[in-house]
């Protein structure tokens, strides 16, 4: 499995965020927390904030809160439409919003 290259640790935090972020598959999620401890001195928060301002090339939809579900933003179309681009990779939402983390959690880069 691809691992997040930043050997040094010079890389920009945003950068090191979208790194981890690309790695995620198609159908599986990342809480928002996750994607923070596995790039290392970062808050949860700040990955939300990356994610807001994500290039393209990261898929910023399968980040998500560690509620499982899609976290509230001001634009309310900015969250129907990560539901809707996990919804198109087979992720499944129950009547409350929420998918199955247990199911869907991406293990990490560094699972075996």
């Amino acid at each position: 499995m691809p691992q997040p290259e930043w050997p040094d640790g010079s890389a920009p935090l945003s950068a090191r965020i979208y790194a981890v972020v690309r790695l995620i598959p198609p159908g599986q999620v990342a809480t928002y927390g996750q994607v923070a401890r596995i790039v290392g001195s970062c808050t949860a928060r700040k990955v939300g904030y990356a994610m807001a301002a994500a290039p393209d090339d990261v898929p910023w939809q399968r980040v998500v809160n560690a509620q499982g579900k899609v976290s509230p933003r001001a634009n309310p179309w900015g969250a129907e439409l990560q539901r809707q681009r996990l919804a198109d990779e087979g992720i499944v939402f129950d009547a409350t919003g929420r998918m199955d983390l247990a199911r869907v959690r991406w293990p990490g880069p560094f699972a075996l």
